[in-house]
């Protein structure tokens, strides 16, 4: 079921200065990409199409510490994923990594894809629409199907040292608040008339505010 909320006034924050400026016809549109734009989280799929299902499994079970931890919130999202990521690629090559990231979209992203979401991404940029994927995910396996479906992206960013991925994140996770922060470093949303938001999880929840029409869940 698709629930639209429709927001009149817009959070303010603070220390976050704009400049008004001329307002743009068309709309601007921000998705969440995991569960939103696809049926299974990337992250959990490229661990497996790495590792195999075996390894992926014993890997989270000798992980599972962390795991629990966060869910018990003793520990954030942000050291729970970067544990995670540190298990499963870290010491690997960037260059590597990113070769491997290019080979999981072009062969497992694209069977993960909704099709009613990219009914809708191509119905938006008909009209005109400046789309914007917004994901927790790192971009380096989101960046191929954007360039792909011509659609930007801001997305969480892996540190890279001495030309290996450390499996830390570079500065925050993209999610929950970090998402408005990264929307609003990049885009002064104050020019758009119209701002669509679409995601489907409470870590979209800040994204979801921003928008004039906002979608939760409304792909399934």
């Amino acid at each position: 079921m698709v629930l639209a909320l429709d927001h009149a006034h817009h959070q303010e924050y603070p220390g976050i200065h704009v400049q008004k400026t001329e307002i743009v016809s068309q709309p601007i549109a921000f998705f969440d990409f995991d569960g939103t734009i696809t049926t299974k989280d990337t992250l959990l799929e490229i661990f497996k199409y790495r590792h195999g299902k075996a390894r992926f499994y014993l890997g989270f079970l000798l992980n599972s510490p962390f795991l629990v931890a966060y869910k018990a919130g003793i520990i954030s999202n942000q050291l729970a994923k970067e544990m995670t990521l540190k298990l499963f690629f870290g010491g690997m090559k960037a260059e590597a990594f990113n070769a491997f990231c290019e080979q999981f979209a072009k062969e497992i992203i694209p069977s993960l894809v909704r099709s009613k979401a990219l009914t809708e991404i191509d119905k938006l940029k008909k009209a005109g629409a400046e789309v914007v994927i917004v994901s927790a995910s790192p971009e380096n396996w989101l960046q191929p199907w954007c360039r792909e479906h011509q659609v930007k992206l801001l997305g969480t960013q892996l540190e890279v040292n001495n030309g290996k991925i450390t499996g830390k994140i570079k500065g925050n996770n993209c999610h929950g608040e970090e998402k408005v922060r990264r929307i609003r470093e990049a885009y002064d949303l104050t020019a758009w008339k119209e701002v669509y938001c679409y995601g489907d999880t409470s870590g979209d929840k800040p994204m979801l505010a921003l928008g004039t029409h906002s979608f939760y869940q409304p792909f399934r």
